[in-house]
């Protein structure tokens, strides 16, 4: 199965979706779109992104939505929430996340995520990140929410993407998303 990013939005289903980038032009674009059709169903989006990059991200996004609309968009420190114990602890990861995600689930309110995973990923244990894909996918089920999370392709090295095809059910590449169904993906 394959779909475009848009058609998968608008399933409006959980999904936890890997998406290895190449150029920063198209990130952008994509995290742009992700929110705007999550913001179009009706859905908040916890747009997990980096200070550098967020003031791009909103910018497009005020051209594109409108003042309520951009209430729906909820920004998050990718560095405050990868390193909020101080080093990437990932029981502290998904305490942040579920703290954040609280007021939604308790107000029946729906949401989506894109999380920016930035920081230098060849230094974690790949034995800790696994756990972590492993409870967010647990998490993305039982809460019913979908989820992009975005590594920089460049800073992926062989085990660490063999470890993300593992723990994602999806895969975004070349503008499609497809089912990594029992993860049988090999390669990026």
């Amino acid at each position: 199965m394959d779909s475009t990013l848009s058609s998968l939005v608008n399933e409006n289903k959980p999904k936890h979706i890997l998406y290895a980038y190449e150029e920063i032009e198209s990130y952008l674009e994509l995290v742009v779109e992700y929110c705007e059709s999550g913001v179009r169903l009706g859905n908040h989006v916890v747009c997990i992104e980096s200070l550098r990059l967020y003031p791009q991200v909103l910018k497009k996004l005020k051209e594109r939505l409108t003042k309520e609309e951009m209430e729906m968009i909820h920004h998050v420190n990718n560095f405050d929430f990868y390193l909020s114990s101080g080093s990437y602890h990932p029981p502290a990861i998904l305490e942040y996340f579920t703290r954040t995600v609280q007021p939604f689930k308790e107000n029946n309110i729906r949401f989506q995520s894109w999380a920016h995973v930035e920081w230098n990923t060849m230094k974690a244990p790949y034995q800790h990140i696994e756990y972590f894909e492993n409870r967010v996918d647990e998490a993305v089920a039982e809460m019913s929410f979908s989820l992009i999370c975005a590594y920089k392709r460049a800073l992926m090295p062989e085990q660490l993407q063999q470890t993300l095809l593992r723990t994602h059910p999806y895969v975004y590449i070349n503008d499609k998303v497809y089912s990594n169904d029992q993860n049988q993906m090999t390669h990026l």
